[in-house]
């Protein structure tokens, strides 16, 4: 009996992690997404419960404490967080896994610390490999949940001898943990090295625009993998091991494909203050010779143009969102399509604040997953489309970035809705994108913008529709 035990829960430990990758394929399709997050779920209570049978566990009266308190937290939280707020609280989830990471080492140390035991070498180095990623993702996790809300500027935060600031922090953790590994005990230094890596996150995050926050959300998930497979060598449990590394590679993957969508280099992403008051326009802005018009039109004129469409590709972006439009858009949607009009929707890979946000508010408003196109996949049905109708997005429509070489923009793969024979373009105003870029887009022949909130001038054309 005592040899089954451990067998069942390595077994157990098996099954987890099958389900883990069983779920992590279904997240990648909109349509399975749920069913994949429900049986990734299933898989973690499966670990929790046979970790909890395999160590001896003290107190499991505060365990339950704990698990009562989290669920009732995470339960409030699940039901009260609106859609258009999922990238601040994937941002505070991310943060808070990285913390409790951390956690895991600090109490190590401590525990050793106090019984007078000897660290061993491998020990000490995942406590502090676990101490500076899960101090990175905690506080660079915060400070991207206070951009996401508003709470501080979203623009890039950047000041006089930023980079080699950075560099002496570095430094000092290294210095740190040399240190740590030649005489483990000093509690100090330890403490001193959580205090630089805390630091480390809040530097690494401040300057990095709104406008790249779709990377840098995906990168801190990654980032939270790394840190629980960290804690996973620290405390030897094997299930955590690969339950982070499983994130890390997954959110590492994501992280490539966000910058690829923006054709920019991670390097660049992080260190160079994108989206900056200082950035340039391309196109028309800069160059001065594209016609300055803006051909503005009512609802009325714009339901006309819809209804009478044989084809209409619609492009929700971050204003979508803001203005919690998406229900308004999938009426519309129904409506044209009650008309005998071909409705799709072409979503761009980093619209909104993180990866898949279109996905999730569309799905929200039960739009039906087949009429949800990437950028690839879309891009080459604009020239036979007779509206494309762009609500809230910019910089991910700027022709600017296929035809301005100067362009800050220049070479980031765009949802080319310039191609379509009648361009429509929902927003408040000519206010320029996340990187700071004035759009092509707003000037050419065939695109008129109807202005105002998404929200009222998608509800306004639904009406106008309905009067056709």
């Amino acid at each position: 009996m005592s040899d089954f035990i451990p067998t069942g829960i390595q077994l157990t430990y098996l099954v987890a992690a099958s389900l883990f990758i069983l779920g992590l394929k279904k997240l990648g399709s909109p349509a399975t997404a749920r069913q994949g997050n429900v049986v990734a779920a299933v898989g973690m209570l499966l670990a929790i419960v046979a970790t909890l049978l395999d160590q001896h566990v003290l107190n499991y009266e505060m365990i339950l404490v704990g698990l009562a308190i989290g669920s009732l937290i995470g339960a409030i939280a699940a039901y009260k967080v609106q859609m258009t707020e999922m990238p601040q609280m994937v941002g505070l989830l991310n943060g808070l896994g990285g913390a409790a990471s951390a956690l895991v080492a600090v109490a190590e140390f401590w525990r050793l610390l106090g019984n007078g035991e000897a660290i061993p070498l491998d020990v000490n180095i995942s406590m502090l490999l676990d101490v500076l990623i899960g101090g990175v993702t905690f506080t660079g996790s915060m400070l991207a949940f206070a951009k996401l809300q508003g709470l501080i500027s979203g623009s890039p935060i950047t000041f006089p001898f930023q980079q080699p600031i950075n560099a002496f922090l570095l430094i000092a953790y290294l210095a740190g943990s040399a240190y740590l590994i030649i005489t483990p005990n000093s509690l100090p230094v330890f403490l001193a090295v959580v205090a630089v890596s805390l630091l480390l996150g809040v530097m690494f995050v401040i300057p990095i625009g709104g406008g790249d926050m779709p990377v840098v959300i995906s990168l801190l998930n990654s980032l939270s993998g790394i840190a629980a497979a960290a804690a996973g060598f620290v405390v030897m449990n094997n299930m955590l091991i690969i339950a982070g590394a499983l994130v890390g590679a997954s959110g590492l993957i994501l992280t490539e494909i966000m910058c690829k969508a923006m054709n920019r280099s991670l390097f660049s992403v992080l260190f160079s203050a994108f989206g900056s008051s200082g950035a340039s326009g391309g196109g028309a802005a800069a160059g001065g010779t594209i016609d300055q018009t803006v051909r503005s039109i009512d609802p009325e004129e714009g339901a006309m143009m819809l209804g009478y469409a044989r084809s209409v590709v619609i492009v929700p972006g971050y204003g979508m969102a803001v203005a919690q439009a998406q229900h308004s858009v999938r009426e519309l949607a129904d409506q044209l399509e009650r008309m005998g009009v071909d409705v799709k929707y072409a979503i761009h890979p980093v619209a909104g604040r993180m990866p898949g946000h279109m996905n999730v508010l569309l799905a929200e408003a039960n739009v039906p997953y087949e009429q949800l196109h990437d950028m690839d996949d879309i891009n080459p049905q604009f020239d036979q489309t007779d509206v494309a109708l762009v609500i809230g997005a910019n910089d991910v429509v700027n022709p600017a970035a296929r035809s301005d070489a100067n362009s800050p923009i220049y070479g980031m793969p765009i949802l080319e809705v310039d191609k379509a024979k009648q361009t429509i373009v929902i927003k408040r105003g000519m206010s320029t994108g996340f990187a700071g870029v004035d759009n092509e887009l707003f000037y050419k022949n065939k695109t008129t913008m109807l202005f105002g909130s998404a929200k009222d001038m998608v509800a306004k054309l639904v009406s106008e529709v309905k009067q056709l």
